[in-house]
């Protein structure tokens, strides 16, 4: 993270608790820093769990508050569990990063693609999204200021090709993140989506290199995206800043897709 990313966010989140997904490395280990560094304390949770507790220790050990939880997005029982013992370290919860996605589930056309793994990202990408949102309400209610940011992607703005499963399941996203924003008003509860392009972390790193090329090509900012040029957009989402912005979904892809 670039210094001035740091100094413009510096105290943005102070006392804000939040709970991140899939938060070992790549975008999730950079929005849990980004909001530590804001002043918020934070749970960092994944299903790898040593690289999730080396994480939280390592910025724990600079500092900043953060916790590990070992939890598994396809596993119902481990969401509301990982759900509850965040609530219980932080002492509450005002924003809930749902980052935890799998991913590699392309390369293939809509004739090759097998349905395990369709079904199976629909598991973890859609329906894990679903039940860790519930799992948090009462302590995002119990918050007054409660935040959940839904990390979709631009694939489902353009159609990506060779990558259906992971393309429709963060177009449910986008349209779940809508439909939450509506149920959950009433509770001062905002929920927006970041949509990030194609991002240089360890999870796309099967990503062809045509398909980098690309993105860099299209773009307005014609350069390669990092996990920084993202984590600036989900900070405002989870602060004070921006408390009358619900149901949105932001693309963040340095104008590869624009709407």
């Amino acid at each position: 993270m670039s210094s001035t990313a740091t100094s413009s966010t510096s105290g943005i989140l102070q006392g804000r608790k939040v709970l991140v997904t899939g938060a070992s490395r790549g975008l999730g280990l950079e929005f849990a820093t980004r909001i530590v560094q804001a002043g918020g304390q934070v749970v960092l949770a994944d299903i790898l769990e040593d690289q999730v507790e080396q994480a939280a220790a390592q910025l724990a050990g600079q500092g900043f508050v953060a916790h590990a939880l070992a939890f598994d997005q396809g596993d119902p029982d481990s969401v509301v569990r990982c759900a509850e013992r965040a609530a219980s370290l932080l002492g509450g919860l005002d924003g809930l990063v749902n980052n935890a996605a799998m991913t590699h589930s392309g390369g293939k056309s809509m004739e090759q693609l097998d349905i395990d793994v369709w079904d199976q990202v629909m598991r973890i990408n859609v329906r894990g999204n679903w039940l860790m949102s519930r799992a948090c309400l009462a302590a995002l209610r119990a918050s007054g200021r409660g935040s959940i940011v839904n990390l979709a992607s631009d694939t489902p703005m353009w159609g990506a090709p060779n990558l259906l499963a992971y393309v429709a399941s963060k177009g449910a996203i986008m349209s779940m993140t809508r439909s939450m924003a509506r149920e959950l008003g009433g509770d001062n509860i905002t929920v927006n989506a970041v949509a990030p392009g194609l991002t240089l972390v360890e999870a796309t790193e099967y990503v062809p290199k045509e398909r980098h090329d690309l993105y860099e090509n299209q773009r307005a900012l014609k350069r390669a995206q990092h996990p920084d040029d993202v984590s600036g957009a989900v900070t405002f989402l989870l602060s004070g800043l921006s408390r009358f912005v619900t149901g949105q979904v932001l693309a963040v892809n340095g104008g590869f897709v624009m709407h």
